[in-house]
């Protein structure tokens, strides 16, 4: 279901709710990623899944290929649908999606995240352990994406569906690579580096980097898996971050 701003797309609405869990996609990923997270959650949490333009529900947009080209443009657009109480969830290039725009709305908008997680990225300024892709021809390019395990064999071999999301995976790669934090102070906001014990482009000392971009507490949590970890920690993911946001915030329902 989606609701009518077109940068949120809310799959189980809970008006009661006394939380909002706001979702950044991965590359190539879209609303739809977050799919089977909202039965999962307690009925005061309420996911929000941000759709980028160009992908999802939006597909008929124009693809934004400079992280900055959308920080401010989903700060402004999300900020009145913040009505009460969030955290923030980001993986790989939602993870840099959801800091800045955490960082925007506290120092913009005057709208601070209670939790932000962050998985599957080290913190800003970490050297890549990966060389660059998203400047390589088609059939390299989708030979480099089949070795981060995070697309299903099917949909690799599919010609209609990978000639739909080549473009999206390029201009998506290309944000990630281009990356580069522009010093906009500190997040005044708990903070939870997450990732995969066996992700080579995510070693632990990379989220620990994430410990200075916060005046309050930080923590990591590591599970099983590589970089796409949680498409198979669905339920211990969701379970932590429970944990971490219930650590300051009552989640209860009265």
């Amino acid at each position: 279901m989606m609701n009518q701003n077109k940068w949120l797309v809310i799959p189980t609405p809970r008006p009661a709710a006394r939380i909002i869990l706001l979702c950044f996609p991965f590359a190539g990923g879209s609303s739809h990623s977050f799919r089977g997270w909202a039965p999962i959650l307690p009925p005061s949490v309420e996911l929000r899944a941000v759709e980028l333009p160009g992908h999802g529900t939006r597909l008929s947009e124009p693809l934004a290929e400079d992280i900055h080209e959308l920080i401010e443009p989903i700060a402004r657009g999300i900020a009145s649908s913040l009505d009460k109480p969030f955290a923030i969830f980001g993986h790989s290039m939602g993870a840099l999606l959801g800091f800045e725009v955490a960082l925007y709305l506290q120092n913009k908008l005057n709208k601070r995240a209670e939790h932000l997680f962050v998985s599957g990225h080290g913190a800003p300024g970490t050297p890549r352990h990966e060389p660059e892709i998203h400047h390589l021809p088609k059939p390299q390019f989708l030979a480099k994406i089949k070795e981060y395990n995070g697309t299903p064999k099917e949909a690799l071999e599919n010609k209609e569906l990978m000639d739909l999301m080549f473009p999206i995976l390029k201009a998506d790669f290309k944000i990630c690579e281009t990356y580069a934090h522009k010093n906009s102070g500190l997040l005044n906001t708990p903070l939870t580096a997450l990732g995969g014990i066996q992700d080579p482009s995510t070693p632990r000392e990379d989220l620990e980097k994430w410990r200075s971009f916060t005046t309050q507490s930080f923590n990591i949590r590591l599970f099983p898996g590589d970089h796409f970890y949680l498409l198979q920690q669905k339920v211990n993911l969701l379970k932590a971050i429970l944990t971490d946001i219930s650590s300051h915030f009552n989640l209860a329902n009265t």
